[in-house]
């Protein structure tokens, strides 16, 4: 892992950004202090996206009604505002 200080890293950015693109991970000091890690995004996958989505709750069935007959007013030729 490579370690800049604050300065270097600013007077280097692209340099350091080429070297994160190529999977390095850079700390960054000030003061003999460590105050960022720059790292790689990890890749997003259909596969990550699925685990994501599958730890979301699900809905349960009376919000699902809700949803639907809230959309089904937005699409209606109707106008529910309208008095009768």
């Amino acid at each position: 892992m490579r370690i800049l200080t604050a300065t270097e890293a600013s007077r280097g950015f692209s340099d350091l950004l080429d070297a994160v693109e190529r999977g390095e991970t850079v700390m960054v000091t000030r003061g003999n202090r460590t105050i960022a890690r720059i790292a790689p995004v990890p890749a997003a996958t259909g596969r990550s996206l699925r685990e994501a989505l599958d730890a979301v709750p699900r809905l349960d069935d009376a919000f699902e009604a809700d949803i639907a007959e809230a959309t089904a007013l937005l699409t209606s030729e109707t106008d529910p505002w309208a008095g009768d």
